[in-house]
C-alpha cells in the first residue's frame, strides 16, 4: 500500500468518529428540550417514589427514637408476624381481596360500556356535557363524599331513613351500626366516583379506531352489538389490559378515604369495612407503632409486585400484543 492510501485510511478514520460525535450532538439539541419538560416529573419520581425505599428498613426495626432509625435493634420479621397473629388478619385480608377484586370488574365493564355509549352520541355539546357528569364524581374529594354519604344515611336528619322508607312503608334503618350493608354501600360509592377516570380512558382509545373498520362491518351487515364485540373491543383490549394489570398490582391497597372516612370509622361495621390500610391507620394511632406498619406497605408492595408480573405473563401466554411488558 502506498504512503498516500495510507493517508487517505487514517484521513477516512477521523472523519467517520467525528461524523459520529456531529450526529450525537445534534441529537441532543434536538431532544434537549424533550429531556428539560421531563426532569421536573423524574426529580418528583426519584425524591417520591425512590428516595424513600431506604425507610424499607424500618419494617424490620423495633424503632427507638432516642437512638434514630438506623441505630435501633434488628429484629427481623417480628413485626410481619405482629400484623397477621391477630384475630384480625384474616378479615381485614379477606375484606381487601374482595372489595377490589368487585371493584375491578365492576368499574372495567360498566366503564367499558359507559364509553361506548358515549361514543355512539355525535352531538358535541352532549357528549362534552356528559363526559363531564360522569368525571366529576372522580373529582370530588372522599371527604365530600362521606359527608353526602351522611346526608343520605343519617339516623336523625338522613334522606333515606326520613323521606324514601316511610314513603316506601319500611322502618327506618341505623345504617352505620348494621354491617351487612356496606359491601352494598362502599361497591355503590367506588363505582359511582371510579367509572368516569376509566370511562374516559376507553373513550379515548375507542375514538382512536380507524372508522373505515366501522364502515365495512356497516356494508357486510353486522349489527351494532358486532361492531362493538368484534371490532370496538378487539381493538381496545391492549387498554383494558394495562389498566386491569395496574388494578390488579394495587389489589393489596385500598382507597383509605373510602373504607375509613365514609363509613364514619363506625367501630360496629368494622367487620365488613375493615381493610390493611385501615386496620394500619388504626394501630399507627392506638400503639404508636411504626415498625408495623412500614411491614404493612412492604407486604402491600410485594405482593402488588408479584400479582402484576403473573398476570402480565398470564397475558402473554394468551397473546404477546396484549401484554403489558
Amino acid at each position: 500500500m502506498s504512503q498516500a492510501s495510507v493517508k487517505s485510511l487514517e484521513t477516512e478514520v477521523q472523519v467517520v468518529p467525528k461524523q459520529k460525535t456531529t450526529s450525537k450532538i445534534k441529537k441532543l439539541k434536538r431532544y434537549l428540550p424533550l429531556f428539560i419538560m421531563i426532569l421536573p416529573g423524574f426529580i418528583y419520581l426519584l425524591i417520591n417514589n425512590y428516595m424513600p425505599m431506604a425507610g424499607l428498613v424500618i419494617a424490620f426495626k423495633d424503632i427507638n427514637y432516642s437512638v434514630g432509625i438506623f441505630a435501633s435493634d434488628w429484629i427481623g420479621f417480628k413485626n410481619f408476624e405482629y400484623l397477621f397473629s391477630t384475630q384480625d388478619a384474616y378479615i381485614i385480608t379477606r375484606n381487601t381481596i374482595l372489595y377490589n377484586g368487585g371493584f375491578i370488574i365492576l368499574n372495567t365493564v360498566i366503564a367499558l360500556v359507559v364509553a361506548i355509549m358515549l361514543n355512539e352520541i355525535k352531538n358535541k355539546f352532549f357528549k362534552s356535557f356528559y363526559q363531564s357528569i360522569i368525571l366529576l364524581p372522580f373529582l370530588i374529594s372522599m371527604v365530600i363524599v362521606s359527608y353526602l354519604g351522611l346526608s343520605f344515611l343519617s339516623v336523625d336528619v338522613g334522606f333515606f331513613n326520613k323521606t324514601l322508607l316511610p314513603m316506601l312503608g319500611l322502618e327506618e334503618i341505623a345504617w352505620y351500626f348494621e354491617a351487612k350493608y356496606w359491601p352494598y354501600i362502599l361497591t355503590i360509592i367506588n363505582v359511582w366516583k371510579g367509572v368516569g377516570f376509566l370511562c374516559v380512558i376507553f373513550l379515548a382509545a375507542i375514538v382512536g379506531i380507524d372508522q373505515e373498520y366501522y364502515e365495512a362491518a356497516q356494508l357486510d351487515g353486522a349489527s351494532k352489538i358486532q361492531q362493538i364485540w368484534n371490532i370496538t373491543i378487539p381493538n381496545i383490549m391492549p387498554v383494558i389490559v394495562m389498566m386491569t394489570l395496574l388494578a390488579i398490582g394495587r389489589i393489596f391497597y385500598s382507597d383509605f378515604g373510602l373504607f375509613y372516612q365514609v363509613p364514619m370509622n363506625s367501630g360496629a361495621i368494622y367487620e365488613t369495612t375493615n381493610v390493611i390500610d385501615t386496620y394500619v391507620y388504626r394501630g399507627l394511632m392506638q400503639l404508636g407503632d411504626i415498625g408495623m406498619s412500614a411491614a404493612a406497605g412492604l407486604y402491600q408492595s410485594i405482593v402488588g409486585f408479584v400479582l402484576v408480573i403473573l398476570s402480565n405473563w398470564l397475558v402473554r401466554l394468551r397473546n404477546k400484543d396484549n401484554a403489558l411488558f
